[in-house]
């Protein structure tokens, strides 16, 4: 099996709001299951707050005919980063946090072997993949796994100690002036959100975020119950090209310290209320945080040009803001805030035009080369239907 990539990079409500009939979409969503192989695919699509079309179709597990439902969970990966950036601005709104916090000033135990660099990123930087902390290598990537091996140490322990093993290294860039997507800059941000907030990434989240805006379905790592196919299983791409189911467990996601990055799941009906509070940009209750804040999590911190992969003829460009890439697509006549999401099992898509107060979200239990593709073809069509 290829070399686990454990996170997709950038892009490409508060009561329960109406829910309609799964088969509303199941008729859209079948091509797409055919042609593209997936073992199961879920969309749905909110205006002002209204989820207004919604379907899932395929199977929970390709070795098992069990078919998916409109409230099974499906793994969302990176699209959690809005969620970390939207409870940074909580803090910053508390007086716990500033945008301009630095890592320094985060952690004054540590300033005697902190890199001169790196204690100067702020807040923001993390958030915005400006720190100047280099993309995914090999090394990171054991760092996460290997942080499973402290003892005594709870997920925000385990987020410590890899603070502490970062500390010292040199930065890739001067902070502010490049765009390397960086999950160990999230993973760094969600830590200090820990440390102010006094509880864990995942109990801050939960009870901030999940809780108020009533996503029951909601909760951090494989999307189905250990011992159980309650709902999707991730499935990983085999050298020969075929998908292998991957049982809730250990290889199900990604290590769970990197939560803060990308670990969440929950309903695409859940995912929908999500976006159609999120694109909103505070108007819609309950007021998680004032619309400045919104609007600080919106705003592009830097322009990251052409989106790789957008391929001839349907050239993608745009910025990145607090856990949101900000693109002008083909389809749209003014940018969308969007961000893709992928475990290397699982893959998901959002994308919100505040415009017109509509937003799209899609998720299969796979990630080949044709999700990507796949799930943009699907949101121009939704939001040809529905966007208008």
């Amino acid at each position: 099996m290829r070399r686990r990539t454990l996170l997709a990079t950038a892009p490409i409500l508060a009561a329960a709001t109406a829910v309609p009939a799964q088969a509303a979409l199941n008729d859209t969503l079948r091509p797409y299951l055919s042609r593209y192989k997936f073992p199961a695919l879920a969309a749905a699509v909110v205006h002002k707050g209204d989820i207004i079309a919604a379907g899932a179709v395929g199977k929970r597990r390709l070795d098992q005919d069990i078919q998916v439902t409109i409230n099974d969970r499906f793994h969302i990966g990176s699209d959690t980063k809005a969620m970390t950036s939207l409870l940074a601005g909580m803090m910053v709104e508390a007086g716990k946090l500033r945008w301009n916090s630095t890592v320094g000033e985060a952690y004054p135990e540590l300033a005697d072997t902190m890199d001169a660099g790196l204690k100067g990123v702020t807040l923001d930087q993390l958030l915005s993949h400006t720190s100047g902390i280099p993309s995914d290598t090999d090394t990171s990537i054991k760092l996460f796994w290997d942080a499973y091996m402290q003892d005594g140490v709870n997920l925000d322990g385990m987020r410590y100690w890899i603070v502490r093993q970062i500390a010292g290294k040199p930065l890739g860039s001067k902070p502010g002036a490049e765009f390397h997507y960086a999950n160990l800059g999230f993973i760094l941000a969600g830590n200090m959100i820990e440390r102010v907030g006094g509880a864990t990434f995942e109990e801050l989240v939960t009870q901030r975020i999940f809780d108020p805006l009533r996503l029951s379905t909601a909760g951090f790592g494989p999307q189905a119950t250990v011992g159980r196919t309650d709902a999707t299983f991730g499935h990983a791409q085999m050298d020969d090209g075929t998908l292998k189911p991957m049982l809730p467990g250990p290889n199900g996601d990604a290590p769970a310290v990197i939560g803060p990055a990308g670990t969440a799941h929950l309903s695409i009906l859940d995912f929908a209320r999500w976006a159609g509070w999120q694109v909103a940009e505070g108007r819609r209750a309950p007021a998680l945080v004032k619309p400045e804040t919104m609007r600080k999590l919106h705003t592009p911190m830097i322009e990251i040009g052409t989106i790789p992969g957008s391929g001839p003829g349907r050239a993608m460009s745009g910025g990145y803001a607090l856990g949101w890439g900000v693109v002008k697509v083909p389809f749209r006549p003014t940018p969308v805030l969007t961000h893709n999401g992928s475990n290397s099992m699982n893959f998901a898509m959002i994308m919100l035009d505040p415009r017109v107060d509509v937003g799209v979200v899609i998720a299969t239990n796979c990630a080949t080369k044709d999700a990507d593709p796949a799930c943009l073809a699907l949101a121009e069509e939704l939001f040809g239907r529905f966007g208008g």
